[in-house]
């Protein structure tokens, strides 16, 4: 059983729904079909039972029949009935001695169904019922029970039946024509819901066939630009697929673009730092390699600029490091954390960076769900730029309440035009490129900030300097513990 099932699973679609739609219609047809012979044949039936009754006027048989009973024994040939010589005339004895009269067709086969009404033999109601004459041709038979037989020798007495029956020959032949028109009918029916089954499904599927020509295409090219035609007002689920389908290649095109935007411009801004690395560590091997020692100074210069590219690539690769990581891998270590430890830790950070400045902090507690390592590098990296632009001796101010943070510093502020692009990737303002840093900054802190439920904004302060602003939502005070 689960061969053929699996065999039936692995046919195209089209072929399933056409083997569908012509076994569902076969079903219907074959009960119809069998319904309605069965009912024919019952009006048939009824027929020659009226015709029993009719031709054979029943209503008068009952005293001529009992003479044919007394007689039988000696060989009446009365018409009795004045049938038609198709007519079956016999009487049946209880010991199953049969009396078949001379104007019968034949004679009938007793059967059980006889022999019991015999016994029986209390009502003279007549019993329809099929058997076979002599030579084994159907009749349809009418047994009147409830006669007597008397021996006119001993003067022994015997219960009898008069059996009348009629032949089903045309009957039969009826019924056999109809069985075949029926079964004609149903096969012309069940072929034509096959091919009928078959243009519906390539109808149906006809979107389905382009949707799939349409992935082949894009696993064959790797071009996501191929879009499937879709009717606006269209709700059903082909279109909703081709939908789906569209809104996914477009998504991928859009991250494989970005993935090539990220790939070029960390392209590029590795290739700086890498190259001044590259040249600093020639000039100290060449120093090696020709014995003439560079100056103190200079070697000292040298020592510390190689550092500082190595401190920036090393920034450079944990931020990229930072933006490649998946959604699934932040989901699983977010938690319920404190905002306000988080930015008390950050602070701490943000004045060993710049010990010259005087940061202010106003902090009030709440709670946030969030990954704490990446929320306290988007907080060090909002606290890193202003103490990057905060002028010698500058005041920078920290705010926290009811979960809006706010760093104010008193820097040259970002120009109106350049607002729109300081949280892209890799962006940084023409005046800012001679600073350490590697443009990924604050394309981090928005992504941190969005993925934990909130939103950040850059806005220039009156009198000067730049304000950033958090937003994220939470409480006050932590949630109670689930036990």
């Amino acid at each position: 059983m689960r061969k053929p099932l699996r065999r039936f699973q692995t046919l195209p679609i089209r072929a399933r729904l056409s083997m569908l739609v012509a076994a569902a219609v076969a079903f219907a047809v074959a009960a119809v079909s069998v319904t309605c012979w069965f009912i024919v044949q019952g009006k048939l039936y009824e027929q020659v039972d009226n015709d029993l009754q009719k031709q054979l006027r029943m209503e008068q048989l009952s005293d001529q029949a009992e003479a044919a009973v007394n007689n039988c024994t000696t060989k009446v040939t009365q018409d009795l009935g004045n049938g038609p010589r198709n007519t079956y005339f016999q009487v049946v004895q209880e010991g199953g001695e049969t009396c078949v009269l001379p104007f019968s067709a034949g004679t009938v086969k007793v059967t059980q169904t006889d022999r019991n009404l015999i016994k029986k033999g209390e009502a003279r109601e007549g019993v329809f019922h099929n058997s076979t004459d002599a030579n084994g041709n159907d009749v349809r038979v009418l047994a009147l029970p409830g006669f007597t037989i008397t021996n006119q020798n001993t003067g022994a007495t015997s219960k009898a039946a008069v059996l009348i029956a009629l032949p089903l020959r045309n009957t039969q032949k009826t019924l056999n024509d109809l069985a075949l028109i029926l079964l004609l009918v149903s096969g012309v029916g069940v072929l034509g819901a096959g091919a009928a089954g078959l243009a519906v499904a390539r109808a149906g599927l006809r979107p389905v066939d382009k949707l799939t020509e349409a992935v082949e295409h894009v696993a064959r090219t790797e071009d996501l630009s191929i879009r499937i035609p879709v009717e606006d007002d269209a709700e059903d689920e082909v279109a909703r697929l081709s939908r789906s389908f569209n809104s996914m290649t477009s998504s991928l095109a859009s991250s494989r673009e970005l993935q090539q935007q990220l790939i070029a411009d960390a392209g590029h801004e590795l290739r700086t730092p890498l190259t001044s690395l590259r040249t600093n560590i020639e000039l100290l091997t060449r120093s090696e390699e020709t014995g003439r020692p560079i100056p103190p100074a200079d070697r000292k210069a040298l020592l510390a600029s190689v550092k500082a590219q190595m401190t920036e690539l090393a920034s450079l690769i944990g931020d990229l490091q930072e933006l490649s990581r998946s959604e699934g891998q932040r989901g699983e270590r977010v938690q319920v954390m404190s905002l306000r430890d988080t930015v008390e830790a950050a602070l701490r950070r943000a004045r060993l960076r710049g010990p010259e400045l005087t940061i202010t902090a106003d902090l009030q507690p709440w709670y946030v769900r969030a990954e704490p390592s990446a929320l306290e590098r988007a907080i060090v990296n909002i606290l890193d730029n202003a103490v990057k632009f905060s002028p010698e001796g500058g005041t920078v101010d920290v705010q926290l309440d009811h979960g809006t943070l706010t760093v104010r510093d008193r820097g040259p502020g970002i120009p109106e035009d350049e607002l729109p692009h300081v949280f892209d990737r890799f962006w940084r303002s023409p005046s800012a490129r001679a600073l350490p840093g590697s443009g990924l900054g604050l394309s981090i802190v928005a992504r941190t900030v969005e993925q934990a439920g909130g939103d950040v904004t850059l806005t220039r302060a009156p009198g000067g300097g730049t304000i950033a602003t958090v937003r994220l939502p939470g409480a006050p005070t932590p949630p109670p513990e689930v036990p």
